[in-house]
């Protein structure tokens, strides 16, 4: 499995971008599907995730009613679409799957994922 994340850039304080992962899989809906972000100078962090099939999604709570994430299976896409941008979001995100069946307590954690992107940049400025 591999992983191409893509779409990250400069915006300014509030703007808006979209992230995409593109998975090299058979069947996009086998797997779950998270975006993490890692800031300079410190851990990598959960951001989003969405379920095998997509109907559930989970948020951290400082993206949750900015971000969203969705999938789309026919085309191997999962998205993350960022609005109101702050440079508290400037990171390096990373995609990354499991065909794992996840519960809440475990979705989060990265240490349970197989398959990692390479990462897109993101910066905010004020």
């Amino acid at each position: 499995v591999q992983l191409q994340a893509f779409g990250g850039g400069l915006v300014q304080l509030g703007g808006s971008l979209r992230l995409a992962c593109a998975a090299s899989v058979r069947t996009l809906s086998n797997y779950a599907v998270s975006w993490f972000r890692q800031a300079p100078g410190k851990e990598r962090e959960f951001v989003a995730a969405t379920w095998r099939r997509g109907s559930t999604t989970n948020y951290r709570s400082s993206v949750q009613g900015r971000f969203t994430i969705s999938r789309d299976n026919a085309k191997n896409t999962v998205y993350l679409q960022m609005n109101n941008l702050k440079p508290e979001d400037t990171a390096i995100y990373y995609c990354a799957t499991s065909a794992d069946r996840f519960i809440l307590s475990t979705i989060r954690d990265g240490n349970k994922y197989d398959y990692w992107g390479q990462g897109t940049l993101v910066t905010v400025s004020s």
